[in-house]
């Protein structure tokens, strides 16, 4: 029996039939915004192709087959089918070929029918593989296409954030010049009013001058904060490493701390008898680390003790914990203390002069000397900051 003849005149039907099939299987989704044309696709050039196999008086056409598949699968990646989708559509294509044929195959002989439904399994399987061989190609060369697109675009984001950054600090630059001047008149002009007898004539002037002092100095603390900020964002910033004397080096930060905690009646006391006596490190970004921590343990404690201890860890580490007495930290809000300008509620109650970048620098000066910060508080009972650095930081920066 010839089934290519059958086939040849049925093809319509069978492309109809399958293409209602494909649009009701709740499997392949991609086709539900696709219209008839789209689904269609090659298919009659499948079927084509098929029934010069089945036929025995014309030569095979395969390479029309091969092209028609080629091409189905082509499109099938550029409409965003899944592959899975693919697989059902073959699947769906086999079932309405043999429905259509199965009163012929019945009619048959066992040995044609036979034949008939080898080369029918044989040529879908082949137009699977060729298929998938190109809609594979079509989904590598979306991605690299893709791929390309997205590194131009990190290229121009990178770009516009060094642009943001150079601007931020030349800004930064530039109002710090005369910001510094209103605070020197600011506060020669308060010294020179409070030399003169008449103080109660000029006291709400004096107020004022306070309140424009106080703020100038708020902002500028700002604008170094965000300068520093963009320093360790841009991965400008510099270690200088040096031997350092640990206790030397830390009793000069106290010094300098001391009257900020005499002033609110807090007592200092500081514990270096366990640490080591030289450690190879970036002395002036150690004693930022330190002033940050032991400032904001003063600024947020009313009465008690700021402790600073410091010890050896192991035979490569060291670390310092400052504790407080303080206002203490929520649970749910240490995990964000570390983030650029973020002041837990409690700090913004206890004072108006923080600028919510003291512990984000720290941190990344912590992390830029290949250390760790943790810090472990409850609210009305103090905090704890312990900073784990290595002893010899040259060891480390030398082997990255």
């Amino acid at each position: 029996m010839d089934f290519s003849q059958t086939l040849t005149q049925r093809s319509e039907t069978i492309v109809d039939r399958w293409i209602e099939a494909v649009c009701q299987d709740h499997r392949i989704e991609s086709t539900r915004e696709l219209t008839f044309k789209s689904i269609r696709d090659s298919l009659p050039s499948v079927l084509t192709a098929l029934s010069t196999v089945l036929s025995d008086r014309e030569t095979s056409d395969l390479q029309t087959l091969v092209q028609a598949s080629l091409k189905h699968g082509q499109i099938r990646a550029e409409q965003g089918f899944e592959p899975s989708e693919i697989a059902e559509e073959y699947r769906l294509l086999r079932f309405v070929i043999f429905s259509v044929l199965e009163d012929e195959l019945l009619k048959a002989t066992p040995t044609e029918m036979l034949r008939a439904v080898r080369l029918i399994d044989t040529v879908i399987d082949e137009a699977i593989a060729r298929c998938f061989e190109s809609y594979t190609q079509g989904r590598i060369q979306e991605l690299e296409q893709l791929q390309s697109q997205l590194r131009l675009t990190n290229q121009e984001l990178t770009r516009l954030v060094r642009a943001s950054k150079d601007n931020l600090s030349q800004l930064a630059h530039e109002l710090k010049t005369p910001l510094t001047s209103i605070i020197g008149y600011a506060d020669l002009f308060l010294r020179q009013q409070r030399q003169q007898s008449d103080l109660q004539v000029r006291s709400p002037n004096l107020e004022s001058i306070e309140r424009v002092l106080m703020s100038g100095r708020l902002l500028l603390r700002l604008i170094n904060d965000t300068l520093e900020m963009s320093r360790c964002g841009t991965g400008t910033m510099k270690l200088q490493l040096a031997e350092t004397n640990v206790r030397e080096l830390i009793q000069l930060t106290v010094d300098m701390i001391e009257p900020l905690a005499r002033s609110k009646n807090l007592t200092l006391i500081v514990d270096c008898d366990r640490s080591p006596d030289y450690i190879f490190t970036d002395s002036l970004r150690l004693q930022q680390i330190l002033t940050n921590l032991l400032g904001n343990a003063i600024r947020y404690s009313n009465a008690g003790t700021v402790r600073l201890t410091c010890q050896t860890v192991s035979p490569n580490q060291w670390s310092i914990s400052i504790g407080d007495d303080g206002i203490g930290i929520p649970l749910e809000e240490q995990t964000t203390i570390f983030e650029p300008y973020i002041r837990t509620e409690a700090a913004q109650s206890q004072t108006a002069d923080g600028t919510g970048l003291g512990l984000a620098i720290t941190s990344r000066l912590v992390a830029l000397m290949q250390g760790q910060i943790e810090v472990q508080s409850q609210p009305g009972q103090g905090s704890t900051f312990t900073v784990t650095l290595p002893i010899d930081l040259s060891a480390i920066v030398n082997l990255n």
